[in-house]
């Protein structure tokens, strides 16, 4: 057998594990600042896109919408698809209070340790239950960790789902997290046309850590009604930038 043959077919094993791995390098905010302002989630400079994962959770998310009530604000909830079968009423009423749901996956899982196949058959089966349990279909994927896939956007292209990940959060999982740093560290790196992350449940972080997000949640608010920032859902944000 000739070596021409061989090369190929290593050549060939050798690309699809890049091919695979070489979004995650959007991970980096840096990287998706400057080359895919569409997935770092950049929109129009008067408004501020506000979303929320790895809900719904009953311990915490109610409070969440009560907040959110509270100030006349809707926002975008990502979803997890396991979360969502456990408290599929608490899924209507973030759709019935006017929210936008969207797709985090079925577990929050890090694609990169995921294979093709159960990718997609992941991501299909969470959008397939948000759009039954809600009643509405989903438009955005945010894949936990913010790691995307070679296999996550095929799967989001078959699925009819727009990556987008976020250009401020609020390290609100972690186990020393208050009302003040989430503020602070939401603050540092937000500007008007951003898109905040918040999580309205910690059940894949620190418990309770979402009580600090919670309590930071009015003062952000706050701040950006002060810089005449619109804030909202993710898909209001992005029709605008269009």
């Amino acid at each position: 057998m000739s070596g021409g043959p061989v090369r190929a077919r290593w050549a060939a094993a050798a690309t699809l594990p890049a091919l695979h791995l070489a979004p995650a390098v959007t991970a980096l905010p840096a990287v998706r600042r400057r080359f895919f302002p569409g997935l770092h989630g950049l929109g129009p400079p008067d408004r501020v896109a506000l979303t929320f994962d790895d809900g719904p959770d009953p311990e915490s998310t109610p409070g969440f919408l009560e907040v959110l009530a509270e100030h006349r604000v809707r926002a975008t909830f990502f979803l997890l698809g396991v979360m969502l079968q456990r408290s599929p009423d608490l899924g209507r009423d973030i759709v019935a209070a006017g929210h936008e749901v969207a797709v985090h996956g079925w577990r929050h899982d890090n694609l990169l340790l995921r294979g093709p196949a159960a990718t997609v058959r992941d991501l299909a089966r969470a959008r397939a239950l948000i759009t039954a349990v809600t009643g509405r279909t989903p438009r955005f994927l945010r894949p936990p960790y913010g790691l995307l896939t070679g296999a996550a956007l095929v799967a989001a292209r078959r699925l009819g789902l727009e990556p987008v990940l976020w250009s401020s959060w609020g390290r609100d999982w972690t186990a020393t997290a208050t009302a003040d740093t989430v503020y602070d560290t939401v603050r540092a790196g937000l500007s008007g046309g951003g898109t905040i992350l918040l999580h309205d449940s910690s059940c894949t972080a620190a418990s309770g850590a979402w009580r600090a997000g919670l309590a930071a949640l009015p003062r952000l608010l706050a701040e950006c009604r002060s810089q005449g920032w619109t804030v909202g859902p993710l898909g209001g944000h992005r029709d605008v930038a269009r």
